[in-house]
Parts: C-alpha cells; sequence; structure tokens
C-alpha cells in the first residue's frame, strides 16, 4: 500500500537546469551563420592534399589513383558552397523585431522570431509572427526580414481573425 502512496505522491516536473522559472534567465546569443565558412576551408586543404598525394605518388600507386583528383574536385565544390553560404548574420532578432515594429506601423505584443534560411545560397532570414498590442490585439502580421542586410522580403498584415471573446470570459 505504501508504493501505491507514493506513486499517487509523484509530480512530473523540469530539471532545475532548464526550467526557466528557476534561474534568472540570461541573453541567448543566437550562432552566426558565418560559422559555416570553417568546413568550407577544411574542404579547400582537404583538396589540396588530395592533389598533393596524387602529385607524390603518382597514377601508378597501389592506394593512390585519379579517385583522388576526383575526390578534390567535389571537396572544392563543396568547401567554395560553404564559404559562400557561410553570410554574416549581421542582424540579431531584437533588431528584426525593431524592422517588423516599423514595417506593421503599430506597437508589437506578443511576437515570435525564427530564423531560417532562403535561396539556394541559404541567405539567413528572421520570420516574425507578431501581433499588436492592444488587448485583444487587433492586427496580426508575418514579416520576414533578411539577416544580413535588414530589409523587409515579405509582410502579410491583416485584421487578427481569432476569436478572444472566451478566453477574457475566462479571465474574468
Amino acid at each position: 500500500m505504501s508504493s501505491e502512496a507514493e506513486d499517487h505522491e509523484y509530480v512530473d516536473e523540469l530539471p532545475e537546469d532548464v526550467g526557466a522559472t528557476e534561474r534568472d534567465l540570461e541573453d541567448y546569443i543566437f550562432p552566426n551563420n558565418n560559422r559555416r565558412r570553417i568546413p568550407g576551408y577544411l574542404y579547400l586543404m582537404s583538396a589540396v592534399v588530395f592533389v598533393g598525394f596524387y602529385i607524390v605518388f603518382g597514377d601508378d600507386g597501389v592506394l593512390v589513383n585519379q579517385g583522388f583528383l576526383w575526390a578534390a574536385g567535389i571537396a572544392v565544390v563543396v568547401g567554395i558552397y560553404s564559404i559562400v553560404a557561410g553570410w554574416n548574420l549581421n542582424i540579431d532578432e531584437r533588431d528584426a523585431l525593431v524592422v517588423a515594429a516599423e514595417e506593421v506601423g503599430q506597437p508589437i505584443g506578443p511576437a515570435s522570431a525564427q530564423l531560417s534560411w532562403r535561396g539556394l545560397l541559404s541567405r539567413p532570414v528572421w520570420r516574425i509572427l507578431c501581433y499588436t498590442a492592444e488587448d485583444p490585439p487587433l492586427t496580426r502580421a508575418l514579416v520576414i526580414v533578411d539577416g544580413v542586410d535588414g530589409h523587409v522580403l515579405e509582410r502579410i498584415v491583416e485584421d487578427n481573425p481569432e476569436d478572444w471573446d472566451a478566453v477574457k470570459e475566462t479571465q474574468e
């Protein structure tokens, strides 16, 4: 019987290190997208090593053959792509929220910022979903802000279609 009583007393809770209410919230610094350049340079160095092995040991080596040149070519292509796609993230989420507020033209209340990548060269963009500051919000918007130079790529602003009457009744 005592084991049953213990089972009913168990309460599911977050560990202390991830519970937001249990510790001071620190600013989170989003990793910069330009870290993609590091593996790009490593790919280029690998290509140089592959070509060096081919030059030193020649095409008649037991373990070295033309496959090393093919591998070097692939490493060069992937390395160049990694370097070119390693955009510098100049606009953080706070800057993107400011740009979105200016674009909407009203003070912003609840908002969410998500970093994503756009296009073949993976240019970083912020997707900002925001509501105006009224209670309940009258307008909602989706603003896509370029993470490199901060210009607005797209925006959709509409009247808030959500029904907030049920929420207001439960709060009263």
